[in-house]
């Protein structure tokens, strides 16, 4: 039970990822508010979830939001502040690809939506309960970045600069949260046979790349990867375990992060699992 005691706000969690994280997060303990914009599909996932708990006093709840808006974000705070233990784990789940396309083809407005979703929101949803984790000088903030971050996206550029950006602003909230011992990180879940998978799908090759279209195709024939395991890694990272470790993008499928514990030290001292600019000497050059 690596989260009893612990309490969790994950967005976007109706349904995908964010239900894969509520589903692990619950079964090791933890209270959890779930947040969606989908009033029905968040009460059935409250319902399974509450189902399954292991101890009956857990509190298991949903309350239908917008992390675009300002005022639901609010709703979230109040909420967790009325009937919750104060927060622990903070998880930006919610995200959209937005339109896909290349830039000048695509609609503006939908682009721009995208971006306010998956940046703007969880720069709000974060600066919402920032004073709480200062205050109580502990806190787990995990954030979802992944595809784009690392590597160019043609035909997704919303989804791509949002993501990319998400993890630089990890990794500087994790250097203004340091004194607070509140720990700042983002996940690369891996290729997921999610909504977003269906969404490239039903854009067709046309508008989403012959190449990225095929690939997706493949993912979705093969099953993708788990969603187990950036749920599992969501875990680590809100756990005690991971207390020290932060402003870091780490791939759920790719990096040996349960080995992490034992390496703390060494990670923190290092630039490894950040973003930084190839110059240069990197390779070899004068």
């Amino acid at each position: 039970m690596k989260l009893k005691g612990r309490s969790a706000l994950i967005t976007g969690a109706n349904q995908g990822l964010g239900e894969a994280i509520a589903h692990e997060f619950v079964s090791q303990g933890a209270d959890v508010l779930l947040a969606a914009r989908n009033t029905l599909l968040l009460e059935q996932t409250v319902e399974k979830l509450r189902a399954m708990r292991p101890d009956p006093a857990q509190k298991v709840e949903g309350l239908a939001a917008d992390i675009g808006s300002l005022p639901d974000i609010e709703r979230l705070r109040e909420k967790v502040e009325a009937d919750f233990p104060p927060l622990t784990i903070l998880v930006n789940n919610a995200g959209v690809y937005g339109p896909i396309g290349p830039l000048d083809e695509i609609d503006w407005e939908e682009w721009v939506q995208a971006v306010q979703i998956n940046l703007v929101g969880t720069a709000a949803i974060m600066r919402a309960f920032l004073p709480g984790f200062k205050a109580q000088k502990y806190g787990k903030i995990i954030n979802l970045s992944g595809g784009g971050a690392t590597a160019p996206l043609p035909r997704f550029s919303a989804y791509a600069a949002s993501k990319a950006a998400i993890v630089r602003l990890t990794e500087t909230l994790a250097h203004e949260l340091t004194d607070y011992r509140v720990d700042v990180n983002a996940i690369a879940p891996g290729a997921l046979n999610t909504r977003l998978l269906d969404q490239v799908l039903e854009a067709g090759p046309e508008k989403a790349g012959s190449d990225f279209y095929q690939r997706s195709r493949k993912q979705q024939q093969e099953g993708g990867t788990s969603l187990k395991k950036g749920a599992e890694l969501a875990v680590w990272l809100a756990s005690a375990e991971s207390d020290g470790f932060s402003g870091r993008l780490v791939s759920a499928v790719w990096d040996d992060w349960a080995k992490f514990s034992q390496k703390l030290d060494r990670i923190a001292g290092s630039d490894v699992f950040t973003l930084r600019r190839i110059v240069p000497q990197d390779r070899g050059w004068e």
